[in-house]
Order: structure tokens, then sequence, then C-alpha cells
């Protein structure tokens, strides 16, 4: 069983810098390790659908939405099991909850999901 858990969410100013970090436990029993997943992050502001912010595809390719392009970064330490979101000149409307996500079995669903991260920009 796979599990996830976020931490570095908190309290920001307008402008400020942070990083989120997600910690990957355990495996599927068969077998895929986590280099073989795909992971992302997604967030969800208060009366907002959830959205996606970045992903990091097994093969090594990396997105982001228009919102957050140039300003957050995704990486990933396979040797660690961990995947990272630093994000910089934070604006208001990235406040939300950040949901850090895995694809584990390679069929394009996001299987496993954290329990999420608050992330508040002040202005």
């Amino acid at each position: 069983q796979v599990q996830l858990v976020e931490t570095g969410g908190g309290l920001v100013q307008a402008g400020d810098s942070r990083t989120l970090s997600c910690a990957a436990s355990g495996r599927t029993s068969s077998g895929p390790s986590f280099r073989d997943y795909t992971v992302g992050w997604f967030r969800q502001a208060p009366g907002k659908d959830r959205e996606y912010v970045a992903i990091a595809y097994w093969y090594g390719r990396t997105t982001y939405s228009d919102s957050v392009k140039a300003r957050f970064t995704l990486s990933r330490d396979n040797d660690k099991n961990m995947v990272y979101l630093e994000m910089t000149n934070l604006k208001p409307e990235d406040t939300a909850v950040y949901f850090c996500a895995a694809d584990t079995s390679g069929d394009a669903e996001y299987d496993v999901w954290g329990q999420g991260t608050q992330v508040t920009v002040s202005s």
C-alpha cells in the first residue's frame, strides 16, 4: 500500500517562496517502484474544483499549468521517494490546499493521494 504525506504548507506573504515536500512510502504488491510512478501536484482553493499544478511523468517529462509556469518547479528524488514543489513569487490566488498524487499503475489514473497541506498567501 503506497502512502503519500505532504509537508511544508503555511502562511506566507505575497512575493515569498515556499517549498512543499511529498514523501512516498510503501509499494504496490505487483512491484512498480517509486521511480516508475507519474507524480503530480494539485491544488484546491475554497469553493473551487481541484486543479492540476504540475506533473512529473515517469519517463522524465515535467509539465506545469499556465498559472504557475515560470514560478513553480517540481522535482523528484527517486532514491529518497520524495517529490518537491518549489514555489516562488507567490500570489494570493495561489492560496489553496496542495495535494500530492501518484499514478502507481501506469494507467493515467492518480490512484494514491496525500492528505493535503494548506498554503495561504496574504497580500
